[in-house]
Protein backbone atom coordinates (compact mmCIF):
# COMPACT_ATOMS: atom_id res chain seq x y z
CA UNK A 1 0.00 0.00 0.00
CA UNK A 2 2.87 2.39 0.76
CA UNK A 3 4.30 1.72 -2.69
CA UNK A 4 0.95 2.47 -4.29
CA UNK A 5 0.61 5.70 -2.33
CA UNK A 6 4.06 6.82 -3.43
CA UNK A 7 3.26 5.95 -7.04
CA UNK A 8 -0.03 7.86 -6.80
CA UNK A 9 1.74 10.88 -5.30
CA UNK A 10 4.23 11.09 -8.18
CA UNK A 11 1.41 10.58 -10.67
CA UNK A 12 -0.70 13.30 -9.08
CA UNK A 13 2.18 15.77 -8.96
CA UNK A 14 3.07 15.11 -12.58
CA UNK A 15 -0.51 15.59 -13.72
CA UNK A 16 -0.81 18.85 -11.77
CA UNK A 17 2.34 20.11 -13.47
CA UNK A 18 0.86 19.28 -16.87
CA UNK A 19 -2.69 20.54 -16.37
CA UNK A 20 -1.86 23.85 -14.72
CA UNK A 21 -0.52 25.25 -17.99
CA UNK A 22 -2.78 26.99 -20.48
CA UNK A 23 -1.07 25.08 -23.29
CA UNK A 24 -2.52 21.78 -22.06
CA UNK A 25 -6.10 23.02 -22.37
CA UNK A 26 -5.38 24.68 -25.69
CA UNK A 27 -4.14 21.32 -26.98
CA UNK A 28 -7.33 19.64 -25.76
CA UNK A 29 -9.39 22.26 -27.59
CA UNK A 30 -7.41 21.74 -30.77
CA UNK A 31 -7.87 17.98 -30.46
CA UNK A 32 -11.63 18.43 -30.06
CA UNK A 33 -11.76 20.57 -33.20
CA UNK A 34 -9.58 18.14 -35.16
CA UNK A 35 -11.74 15.21 -34.02
CA UNK A 36 -14.86 16.91 -35.33
CA UNK A 37 -13.30 17.08 -38.80
CA UNK A 38 -12.69 13.33 -38.61
CA UNK A 39 -16.44 12.80 -39.09
CA UNK A 40 -17.23 14.69 -42.31
CA UNK A 41 -20.73 15.14 -43.65
CA UNK A 42 -21.73 13.08 -46.67
CA UNK A 43 -21.20 16.06 -48.99
CA UNK A 44 -17.88 17.18 -47.46
CA UNK A 45 -15.81 15.79 -50.35
CA UNK A 46 -13.38 13.78 -48.22
CA UNK A 47 -13.13 10.82 -45.86
CA UNK A 48 -10.77 10.17 -42.96
CA UNK A 49 -11.42 6.44 -42.44
CA UNK A 50 -12.55 4.60 -45.54
CA UNK A 51 -12.65 1.22 -47.24
CA UNK A 52 -11.71 0.95 -50.87
CA UNK A 53 -11.11 4.68 -50.93
CA UNK A 54 -14.78 5.66 -51.23
CA UNK A 55 -16.80 3.69 -48.64
CA UNK A 56 -17.50 4.37 -45.00
CA UNK A 57 -19.95 3.19 -42.41
CA UNK A 58 -23.07 5.08 -41.48
CA UNK A 59 -22.44 7.16 -38.37
CA UNK A 60 -23.60 4.66 -35.77
CA UNK A 61 -22.02 4.32 -32.33
CA UNK A 62 -20.00 1.35 -33.57
CA UNK A 63 -18.65 3.16 -36.63
CA UNK A 64 -17.75 6.48 -34.99
CA UNK A 65 -16.04 4.51 -32.23
CA UNK A 66 -14.13 2.45 -34.79
CA UNK A 67 -13.15 5.53 -36.82
CA UNK A 68 -11.96 7.35 -33.69
CA UNK A 69 -10.03 4.26 -32.54
CA UNK A 70 -8.20 3.95 -35.88
CA UNK A 71 -7.31 7.65 -35.86
CA UNK A 72 -6.01 7.40 -32.28
CA UNK A 73 -4.06 4.22 -33.04
CA UNK A 74 -2.22 5.93 -35.87
CA UNK A 75 -2.15 9.73 -35.61
CA UNK A 76 -2.49 10.16 -31.83
CA UNK A 77 0.18 7.52 -31.30
CA UNK A 78 2.46 9.80 -33.34
CA UNK A 79 1.44 13.26 -32.17
CA UNK A 80 0.86 12.11 -28.58
CA UNK A 81 4.51 11.12 -28.21
CA UNK A 82 5.55 14.73 -28.77
CA UNK A 83 2.86 15.97 -26.39
CA UNK A 84 3.79 13.85 -23.38
CA UNK A 85 7.56 13.36 -23.60
CA UNK A 86 9.97 15.49 -21.60
CA UNK A 87 8.75 14.94 -18.02
CA UNK A 88 11.75 12.81 -17.04
CA UNK A 89 14.16 15.32 -18.56
CA UNK A 90 12.40 18.08 -16.63
CA UNK A 91 12.91 16.19 -13.37
CA UNK A 92 16.57 15.61 -14.21
CA UNK A 93 17.24 19.23 -15.16
CA UNK A 94 15.40 20.74 -12.18
CA UNK A 95 17.05 18.34 -9.68
CA UNK A 96 13.66 16.94 -8.66
CA UNK A 97 15.02 13.45 -9.26
CA UNK A 98 17.70 13.95 -6.58
CA UNK A 99 14.93 14.63 -4.06
CA UNK A 100 12.80 11.71 -5.16
CA UNK A 101 15.67 9.23 -5.08
CA UNK A 102 16.15 10.01 -1.37
CA UNK A 103 12.64 8.73 -0.59
CA UNK A 104 11.63 5.05 -0.24
CA UNK A 105 10.14 5.18 -3.74
CA UNK A 106 11.63 2.59 -6.10
CA UNK A 107 12.89 3.43 -9.56
CA UNK A 108 10.35 1.11 -11.12
CA UNK A 109 7.51 2.90 -9.33
CA UNK A 110 8.82 6.24 -10.52
CA UNK A 111 8.91 5.13 -14.17
CA UNK A 112 5.49 3.50 -13.93
CA UNK A 113 4.11 6.73 -12.46
CA UNK A 114 5.51 8.66 -15.44
CA UNK A 115 4.09 6.07 -17.84
CA UNK A 116 0.70 6.26 -16.16
CA UNK A 117 0.82 10.04 -16.36
CA UNK A 118 1.34 9.77 -20.10
CA UNK A 119 -1.59 7.35 -20.31
CA UNK A 120 -3.88 9.64 -18.29
CA UNK A 121 -3.11 12.48 -20.69
CA UNK A 122 -3.89 10.17 -23.60
CA UNK A 123 -7.06 9.12 -21.80
CA UNK A 124 -8.23 12.71 -21.44
CA UNK A 125 -7.62 13.33 -25.13
CA UNK A 126 -9.49 10.15 -26.09
CA UNK A 127 -12.35 11.03 -23.69
CA UNK A 128 -12.74 14.39 -25.42
CA UNK A 129 -12.64 12.56 -28.74
CA UNK A 130 -15.41 10.18 -27.65
CA UNK A 131 -17.60 13.12 -26.69
CA UNK A 132 -17.05 14.72 -30.08
CA UNK A 133 -17.70 11.39 -31.83
CA UNK A 134 -21.00 10.96 -29.99
CA UNK A 135 -21.97 14.53 -30.88
CA UNK A 136 -21.12 13.88 -34.52
CA UNK A 137 -23.30 10.76 -34.51
CA UNK A 138 -26.27 12.73 -33.21
CA UNK A 139 -25.82 15.78 -35.43
CA UNK A 140 -25.12 13.87 -38.66
CA UNK A 141 -28.36 11.99 -38.03
CA UNK A 142 -27.52 8.83 -39.99
CA UNK A 143 -28.08 6.51 -36.99
CA UNK A 144 -29.03 8.15 -33.69
CA UNK A 145 -29.26 4.92 -31.67
CA UNK A 146 -26.63 5.24 -28.92
CA UNK A 147 -24.75 2.11 -27.80
CA UNK A 148 -22.01 3.13 -25.40
CA UNK A 149 -20.37 -0.30 -25.35
CA UNK A 150 -19.97 -0.31 -29.12
CA UNK A 151 -18.72 3.28 -28.98
CA UNK A 152 -16.02 2.62 -26.39
CA UNK A 153 -15.01 -0.94 -27.32
CA UNK A 154 -12.86 -0.12 -30.39
CA UNK A 155 -11.01 2.61 -28.50
CA UNK A 156 -10.15 0.28 -25.62
CA UNK A 157 -9.21 -2.66 -27.79
CA UNK A 158 -7.38 -0.89 -30.64
CA UNK A 159 -6.13 2.44 -29.31
CA UNK A 160 -5.10 1.57 -25.74
CA UNK A 161 -2.21 -0.76 -26.71
CA UNK A 162 -0.98 1.65 -29.39
CA UNK A 163 -0.97 4.60 -26.99
CA UNK A 164 0.68 2.43 -24.31
CA UNK A 165 3.56 1.71 -26.70
CA UNK A 166 3.83 5.41 -27.51
CA UNK A 167 4.04 6.20 -23.77
CA UNK A 168 6.80 3.61 -23.36
CA UNK A 169 8.78 5.14 -26.20
CA UNK A 170 8.35 8.54 -24.54
CA UNK A 171 9.91 7.18 -21.34
CA UNK A 172 12.84 5.55 -23.12
CA UNK A 173 13.54 8.53 -25.36
CA UNK A 174 13.75 10.71 -22.23
CA UNK A 175 16.18 8.21 -20.70
CA UNK A 176 18.67 7.93 -23.56
CA UNK A 177 20.75 11.16 -23.63
CA UNK A 178 21.14 11.50 -27.39
CA UNK A 179 17.41 10.87 -27.95
CA UNK A 180 16.21 13.68 -25.65
CA UNK A 181 16.25 16.47 -28.20
CA UNK A 182 15.68 16.88 -31.91
CA UNK A 183 17.44 13.66 -32.95
CA UNK A 184 15.02 11.63 -30.84
CA UNK A 185 12.00 13.46 -32.22
CA UNK A 186 13.15 12.67 -35.77
CA UNK A 187 13.97 9.04 -34.99
CA UNK A 188 10.59 8.40 -33.34
CA UNK A 189 8.82 9.54 -36.48
CA UNK A 190 10.62 6.83 -38.41
CA UNK A 191 9.92 4.27 -35.65
CA UNK A 192 6.22 5.11 -35.96
CA UNK A 193 6.50 4.89 -39.74
CA UNK A 194 8.15 1.47 -39.41
CA UNK A 195 5.32 0.08 -37.28
CA UNK A 196 2.76 1.53 -39.65
CA UNK A 197 4.66 0.20 -42.66
CA UNK A 198 4.72 -3.30 -41.20
CA UNK A 199 0.96 -3.13 -40.75
CA UNK A 200 0.50 -2.04 -44.34
CA UNK A 201 2.81 -4.82 -45.53
CA UNK A 202 0.75 -7.46 -43.72
CA UNK A 203 -2.50 -5.93 -44.96
CA UNK A 204 -1.14 -6.26 -48.48
CA UNK A 205 -0.95 -10.04 -48.09
CA UNK A 206 -3.68 -12.55 -48.76
CA UNK A 207 -6.58 -13.12 -46.40
CA UNK A 208 -5.26 -16.45 -45.08
CA UNK A 209 -2.00 -14.87 -43.95
CA UNK A 210 -3.99 -12.01 -42.41
CA UNK A 211 -6.02 -14.42 -40.31
CA UNK A 212 -2.89 -16.22 -39.11
CA UNK A 213 -1.01 -13.06 -38.18
CA UNK A 214 -3.83 -11.06 -36.63
CA UNK A 215 -3.87 -12.63 -33.15
CA UNK A 216 -0.88 -10.57 -31.98
CA UNK A 217 -1.64 -8.06 -34.73
CA UNK A 218 0.24 -4.77 -34.81
CA UNK A 219 0.40 -2.11 -32.07
CA UNK A 220 -2.32 -0.04 -33.74
CA UNK A 221 -4.69 -2.95 -34.36
CA UNK A 222 -5.09 -2.15 -38.06
CA UNK A 223 -4.78 -5.80 -39.01
CA UNK A 224 -7.56 -6.86 -36.63
CA UNK A 225 -9.84 -4.10 -37.91
CA UNK A 226 -9.15 -4.85 -41.56
CA UNK A 227 -9.69 -8.58 -41.08
CA UNK A 228 -13.06 -8.00 -39.43
CA UNK A 229 -14.09 -5.47 -42.07
CA UNK A 230 -13.34 -8.08 -44.73
CA UNK A 231 -15.08 -10.87 -42.84
CA UNK A 232 -18.25 -8.89 -42.13
CA UNK A 233 -18.63 -6.76 -45.25
CA UNK A 234 -17.36 -8.91 -48.11
CA UNK A 235 -20.46 -11.18 -48.08
CA UNK A 236 -22.72 -8.11 -48.16
CA UNK A 237 -20.82 -5.90 -50.57
CA UNK A 238 -19.46 -8.59 -52.87
CA UNK A 239 -16.13 -10.39 -52.97
CA UNK A 240 -14.88 -8.14 -55.80
CA UNK A 241 -15.46 -4.93 -53.81
CA UNK A 242 -12.17 -3.14 -52.96
CA UNK A 243 -11.64 -3.41 -49.20
CA UNK A 244 -8.37 -1.56 -48.66
CA UNK A 245 -8.35 0.36 -45.37
CA UNK A 246 -7.34 4.04 -45.51
CA UNK A 247 -6.74 6.12 -42.38
CA UNK A 248 -6.10 9.74 -43.29
CA UNK A 249 -7.59 12.40 -45.51
CA UNK A 250 -8.87 10.87 -48.74
CA UNK A 251 -10.33 13.36 -51.22
CA UNK A 252 -13.42 12.28 -53.17
CA UNK A 253 -14.85 13.31 -56.52
CA UNK A 254 -18.33 12.04 -55.67
CA UNK A 255 -20.43 11.21 -52.63
CA UNK A 256 -19.11 8.29 -50.53
CA UNK A 257 -20.84 4.93 -50.53
CA UNK A 258 -22.39 4.18 -47.14
CA UNK A 259 -22.71 0.76 -45.54
CA UNK A 260 -24.18 -0.34 -42.20
CA UNK A 261 -21.82 -1.08 -39.29
CA UNK A 262 -23.70 -1.39 -36.01
CA UNK A 263 -21.59 -3.83 -33.98
CA UNK A 264 -18.13 -5.33 -33.81
CA UNK A 265 -17.53 -8.93 -32.79
CA UNK A 266 -14.12 -9.86 -31.41
CA UNK A 267 -12.41 -13.21 -30.99
CA UNK A 268 -10.86 -14.15 -27.65
CA UNK A 269 -7.49 -14.55 -29.41
CA UNK A 270 -7.69 -10.94 -30.57
CA UNK A 271 -8.29 -9.70 -27.05
CA UNK A 272 -5.31 -11.69 -25.82
CA UNK A 273 -3.18 -10.30 -28.63
CA UNK A 274 -4.14 -6.72 -27.84
CA UNK A 275 -3.54 -7.35 -24.13
CA UNK A 276 -0.11 -8.73 -25.01
CA UNK A 277 0.89 -5.37 -26.53
CA UNK A 278 -0.22 -3.65 -23.33
CA UNK A 279 1.94 -6.00 -21.25
CA UNK A 280 4.87 -5.42 -23.60
CA UNK A 281 4.51 -1.67 -23.04
CA UNK A 282 4.45 -2.03 -19.24
CA UNK A 283 7.41 -4.42 -19.19
CA UNK A 284 9.30 -2.17 -21.58
CA UNK A 285 8.84 0.74 -19.17
CA UNK A 286 9.93 -1.32 -16.18
CA UNK A 287 13.01 -2.48 -18.10
CA UNK A 288 14.34 1.09 -18.03
CA UNK A 289 14.61 1.15 -14.22
CA UNK A 290 18.22 -0.17 -13.98
CA UNK A 291 19.40 2.67 -16.24
CA UNK A 292 17.59 5.49 -14.46
CA UNK A 293 20.45 6.60 -12.21
CA UNK A 294 22.86 6.65 -15.14
CA UNK A 295 20.44 8.71 -17.21
CA UNK A 296 19.95 11.24 -14.41
CA UNK A 297 23.70 11.45 -13.77
CA UNK A 298 24.36 12.09 -17.44
CA UNK A 299 21.80 14.91 -17.47
CA UNK A 300 23.42 16.53 -14.41
CA UNK A 301 26.91 16.25 -15.87
CA UNK A 302 25.72 17.64 -19.18
CA UNK A 303 24.08 20.67 -17.53
CA UNK A 304 27.26 21.35 -15.49
CA UNK A 305 29.58 21.25 -18.50
CA UNK A 306 27.34 22.89 -21.08
CA UNK A 307 28.64 26.38 -20.44
CA UNK A 308 32.25 25.15 -20.30
CA UNK A 309 32.17 23.35 -23.63
CA UNK A 310 34.32 25.31 -26.05
CA UNK A 311 33.21 23.47 -29.15
CA UNK A 312 35.27 23.26 -32.32
CA UNK A 313 37.66 26.06 -33.17
CA UNK A 314 36.47 26.42 -36.80
CA UNK A 315 39.03 29.05 -37.72
CA UNK A 316 37.87 28.88 -41.31
CA UNK A 317 34.45 30.03 -40.09
CA UNK A 318 36.00 33.12 -38.52
CA UNK A 319 37.66 33.87 -41.85
CA UNK A 320 34.36 33.51 -43.77
CA UNK A 321 32.44 35.65 -41.26
CA UNK A 322 35.03 38.42 -41.10
CA UNK A 323 33.30 40.57 -43.80
CA UNK A 324 30.17 40.63 -41.64
CA UNK A 325 31.96 42.05 -38.63
CA UNK A 326 31.89 45.70 -39.65
CA UNK A 327 29.12 46.87 -37.38
CA UNK A 328 27.14 45.94 -34.30
CA UNK A 329 24.44 44.14 -36.27
CA UNK A 330 26.95 42.23 -38.40
CA UNK A 331 28.83 41.17 -35.29
CA UNK A 332 25.55 39.89 -33.85
CA UNK A 333 24.81 37.83 -36.98
CA UNK A 334 28.32 36.37 -36.92
CA UNK A 335 27.99 35.54 -33.21
CA UNK A 336 24.71 33.71 -33.85
CA UNK A 337 26.32 31.59 -36.55
CA UNK A 338 29.33 30.77 -34.38
CA UNK A 339 27.11 29.86 -31.43
CA UNK A 340 25.11 27.42 -33.52
CA UNK A 341 27.91 25.86 -35.56
CA UNK A 342 30.75 25.50 -33.09
CA UNK A 343 28.78 23.02 -31.00
CA UNK A 344 28.34 20.70 -33.98
CA UNK A 345 30.42 17.52 -33.73
CA UNK A 346 32.70 16.21 -36.44
CA UNK A 347 30.10 13.59 -37.45
CA UNK A 348 27.60 16.36 -38.19
CA UNK A 349 30.10 18.08 -40.47
CA UNK A 350 30.80 14.78 -42.21
CA UNK A 351 27.09 14.28 -42.89
CA UNK A 352 26.76 17.84 -44.17
CA UNK A 353 29.74 17.34 -46.50
CA UNK A 354 28.20 14.11 -47.79
CA UNK A 355 24.88 15.86 -48.43
CA UNK A 356 26.70 18.62 -50.34
CA UNK A 357 28.51 16.11 -52.55
CA UNK A 358 25.27 14.27 -53.29
CA UNK A 359 23.64 17.58 -54.29
CA UNK A 360 26.26 17.96 -57.03
CA UNK A 361 27.04 14.53 -58.45
CA UNK A 362 23.71 12.68 -58.42
CA UNK A 363 20.60 12.93 -60.63
CA UNK A 364 18.17 15.73 -59.85
CA UNK A 365 15.61 13.65 -57.86
CA UNK A 366 18.34 12.34 -55.53
CA UNK A 367 19.97 15.77 -55.28
CA UNK A 368 16.62 17.20 -54.17
CA UNK A 369 16.46 14.61 -51.37
CA UNK A 370 20.00 15.61 -50.33
CA UNK A 371 18.75 19.20 -50.07
CA UNK A 372 16.05 18.03 -47.64
CA UNK A 373 18.68 16.10 -45.67
CA UNK A 374 20.82 19.24 -45.36
CA UNK A 375 17.85 21.15 -43.91
CA UNK A 376 17.12 18.32 -41.50
CA UNK A 377 20.68 18.40 -40.15
CA UNK A 378 20.07 21.92 -38.80
CA UNK A 379 16.47 21.31 -37.69
CA UNK A 380 17.27 21.72 -34.00
CA UNK A 381 18.68 25.20 -34.68
CA UNK A 382 15.51 26.28 -36.49
CA UNK A 383 13.17 24.72 -33.90
CA UNK A 384 14.91 26.19 -30.85
CA UNK A 385 15.86 29.58 -32.28
CA UNK A 386 13.04 31.42 -30.52
CA UNK A 387 13.55 29.63 -27.21
CA UNK A 388 17.23 30.09 -26.41
CA UNK A 389 16.78 32.90 -23.88
CA UNK A 390 13.94 31.08 -22.17
CA UNK A 391 15.83 27.78 -22.01
CA UNK A 392 19.03 29.34 -20.65
CA UNK A 393 17.39 32.00 -18.45
CA UNK A 394 19.37 34.82 -20.10
CA UNK A 395 16.49 37.08 -21.15
CA UNK A 396 17.08 39.67 -18.39
CA UNK A 397 20.71 40.01 -19.46
CA UNK A 398 20.25 39.83 -23.23
CA UNK A 399 17.34 42.25 -23.50
CA UNK A 400 18.67 44.92 -21.15
CA UNK A 401 20.05 47.09 -23.97
CA UNK A 402 17.66 49.35 -25.91
CA UNK A 403 16.74 47.88 -29.26
CA UNK A 404 18.03 44.39 -28.47
CA UNK A 405 14.53 42.83 -28.12
CA UNK A 406 14.10 43.16 -31.89
CA UNK A 407 17.69 43.46 -33.10
CA UNK A 408 18.56 40.03 -31.69
CA UNK A 409 15.75 38.07 -33.44
CA UNK A 410 16.48 39.97 -36.64
CA UNK A 411 20.13 38.91 -36.52
CA UNK A 412 19.12 35.36 -35.62
CA UNK A 413 16.67 35.19 -38.52
CA UNK A 414 19.35 36.35 -40.97
CA UNK A 415 21.83 33.86 -39.52
CA UNK A 416 19.40 30.94 -39.80
CA UNK A 417 18.33 31.89 -43.31
CA UNK A 418 21.97 32.17 -44.35
CA UNK A 419 22.63 28.75 -42.79
CA UNK A 420 19.72 27.21 -44.72
CA UNK A 421 21.10 28.66 -47.94
CA UNK A 422 24.72 27.75 -47.16
CA UNK A 423 23.93 24.09 -46.47
CA UNK A 424 22.22 23.87 -49.86
CA UNK A 425 24.76 26.02 -51.75
CA UNK A 426 25.93 23.15 -54.00
CA UNK A 427 22.35 22.61 -55.21
CA UNK A 428 21.78 26.35 -55.57
CA UNK A 429 24.80 26.65 -57.85
CA UNK A 430 23.85 23.55 -59.81
CA UNK A 431 20.21 24.51 -60.37
CA UNK A 432 20.84 28.22 -61.01
CA UNK A 433 21.33 27.64 -64.75
CA UNK A 434 19.36 24.47 -65.45
CA UNK A 435 16.39 24.81 -63.04
CA UNK A 436 15.97 28.45 -61.94
CA UNK A 437 12.53 27.71 -60.45
CA UNK A 438 14.13 25.09 -58.17
CA UNK A 439 16.77 27.63 -57.12
CA UNK A 440 14.07 30.12 -56.13
CA UNK A 441 12.18 27.39 -54.30
CA UNK A 442 15.28 26.45 -52.26
CA UNK A 443 15.80 30.09 -51.29
CA UNK A 444 12.16 30.50 -50.25
CA UNK A 445 12.01 27.23 -48.32
CA UNK A 446 15.22 28.14 -46.47
CA UNK A 447 13.76 31.49 -45.43
CA UNK A 448 10.48 29.77 -44.51
CA UNK A 449 12.22 27.26 -42.23
CA UNK A 450 14.07 30.04 -40.40
CA UNK A 451 11.03 32.28 -39.97
CA UNK A 452 8.59 29.52 -39.05
CA UNK A 453 11.12 28.17 -36.57
CA UNK A 454 11.21 31.53 -34.80
CA UNK A 455 7.43 31.97 -35.03
CA UNK A 456 6.34 28.52 -33.84
CA UNK A 457 8.94 28.54 -31.06
CA UNK A 458 7.57 31.84 -29.78
CA UNK A 459 3.96 30.78 -30.24
CA UNK A 460 4.09 27.26 -28.78
CA UNK A 461 7.10 27.71 -26.45
CA UNK A 462 8.17 24.27 -27.56
CA UNK A 463 10.45 23.11 -30.38
CA UNK A 464 8.56 19.89 -31.05
CA UNK A 465 5.82 21.50 -33.12
CA UNK A 466 8.21 22.60 -35.87
CA UNK A 467 10.20 19.38 -35.57
CA UNK A 468 7.11 17.24 -36.08
CA UNK A 469 5.86 19.36 -38.98
CA UNK A 470 9.20 19.41 -40.79
CA UNK A 471 9.85 15.69 -40.26
CA UNK A 472 6.38 14.86 -41.60
CA UNK A 473 6.85 17.20 -44.55
CA UNK A 474 10.27 15.73 -45.27
CA UNK A 475 8.90 12.21 -45.20
CA UNK A 476 6.08 12.85 -47.66
CA UNK A 477 8.44 14.97 -49.78
CA UNK A 478 10.84 12.04 -50.11
CA UNK A 479 7.83 10.03 -51.31
CA UNK A 480 7.29 12.61 -54.07
CA UNK A 481 5.09 15.31 -52.52
CA UNK A 482 6.13 18.86 -53.47
CA UNK A 483 6.23 20.27 -49.93
CA UNK A 484 10.02 20.36 -49.60
CA UNK A 485 11.03 18.50 -52.74
CA UNK A 486 12.21 21.11 -55.26
CA UNK A 487 12.46 18.50 -58.01
CA UNK A 488 8.65 18.14 -58.03
CA UNK A 489 6.73 21.24 -59.16
CA UNK A 490 9.30 23.76 -57.90
CA UNK A 491 7.21 26.75 -59.01
CA UNK A 492 4.09 25.98 -56.94
CA UNK A 493 6.25 24.77 -54.05
CA UNK A 494 8.11 28.08 -53.87
CA UNK A 495 4.88 30.03 -54.32
CA UNK A 496 3.21 28.29 -51.35
CA UNK A 497 6.16 28.95 -49.08
CA UNK A 498 6.30 32.57 -50.20
CA UNK A 499 2.57 33.00 -49.55
CA UNK A 500 2.95 31.70 -45.98
CA UNK A 501 5.92 33.90 -45.08
CA UNK A 502 3.75 36.93 -44.13
CA UNK A 503 1.69 34.70 -41.83
CA UNK A 504 4.84 33.46 -40.10
CA UNK A 505 6.11 37.03 -39.73
CA UNK A 506 2.81 38.18 -38.21
CA UNK A 507 2.77 35.19 -35.85
CA UNK A 508 6.27 35.99 -34.64
CA UNK A 509 5.62 39.72 -34.34
CA UNK A 510 2.67 39.21 -31.97
CA UNK A 511 4.10 36.33 -29.90
CA UNK A 512 7.75 37.33 -29.43
CA UNK A 513 7.06 40.14 -26.89
CA UNK A 514 5.01 37.75 -24.73
CA UNK A 515 7.76 35.15 -24.85
CA UNK A 516 10.32 37.74 -23.70
CA UNK A 517 8.18 38.59 -20.71
CA UNK A 518 7.77 34.92 -19.78
CA UNK A 519 11.49 34.33 -20.20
Amino acid sequence: MDALRRLAAVLRADLRERTRSTRFWVVLSIVALATWWCFPAIDAGYLTVSLGGSRRGAYSSAWVGMALALECSTMLALVGFYLVRGTLVRDFDTRVWQLLVATPMTRTSYLLAKWLSHMVVFGLIVLVGLGVALLAQLLRGEDRAIHLVELVKPVLVLSLPALAMSATFAVWFDMVPWLRRTAGNIIYFFVWTLFLGLSVAVLGGDSDRMNLDSALSDPGGLIVAMRDFTRELAPRLGADTPMGLTVGVNMLHSAPKIFSWTSWSLRAADLLGRFAWLIIAVLGTMAAAPFLDRAAAHASAQSRTRSDRAGLSLRWLDFILRPLQRGAFGNLVAAELRLGLRQRGWFWWLLLLSAGIVQVVTPVPIAAIAVIAAWMLALDLYARAGLRERDHGTAALVFINPGSPWRLPGARLIALTGLAWATTLPALLRFSTSMPAATVAILLIGASLALWGMALGALCRNPRVLELLVVAMAWVSVQGAPLLNVAVSPGPTGAWHAALLPLAAACFFFTWPRLRQVS
